[in-house]
């Protein structure tokens, strides 16, 4: 059975056009499965405002998934909007995951600081904005999952005992 479920979503132009493979939803679907979640829904949208605002709250509201991984869209381009349609829907922040894999992409590179992932509680369900190049998912899904089936198990009403839990997550 699986730890938790999981939505990914992809703010990509070119890869809603088909102009580009979607490399990062990969990485994030492989690493989902080695953590024992299992992804339920997925899609390659574009960079744009209300189509990702709807996304978020189709997956939260909808599919009700415990988590909500999106890529791409953080930067500081014109088009990147994932951040903004994020806090649009979230009802609280969680700004540690952001100040985690923002320190940890400081010790690569100084580019790490023009990141501008949020990540929020929208109900019961998680939602974590990572970067969009493959390399940086991998990089900043690796700080934050081992956090993930314990955020999950919180939200849920699961965690009864915090210490116990943290033995038992992998």
């Amino acid at each position: 059975m699986k730890q938790f479920s999981v939505a990914v979503l992809t703010a990509s132009d070119k890869g809603s056009r088909g102009e580009r493979e979607d490399e990062s939803g990969r990485v994030i679907h492989e690493m989902i499965a080695e953590a024992g979640g299992e992804v339920v829904a997925y899609d390659v949208v574009p960079d744009d405002y209300n189509t990702l605002k709807d996304k978020l709250v189709e997956y939260t509201d909808e599919h009700k998934v415990n988590l909500v991984l999106t890529t791409g869209g953080t930067g500081l381009s014109p088009r990147d909007n994932t951040p903004e349609a994020t806090l649009s829907v979230i009802e609280k922040q969680v700004p540690g995951i952001a100040e985690a894999m923002r320190a940890f992409g400081l010790q690569k590179t100084p580019h790490a600081m023009l990141s501008r992932a949020v990540c929020g509680l929208r109900r019961r369900t998680l939602i974590v904005n990572l970067p969009g190049s493959p390399r940086a998912v991998r990089e900043n899904l690796g700080v934050v999952l081992p956090a993930i089936p314990h955020a999950v198990h919180v939200l849920c009403g699961e965690a009864s005992e915090c210490a116990s839990l943290r033995k038992n997550d992998a």
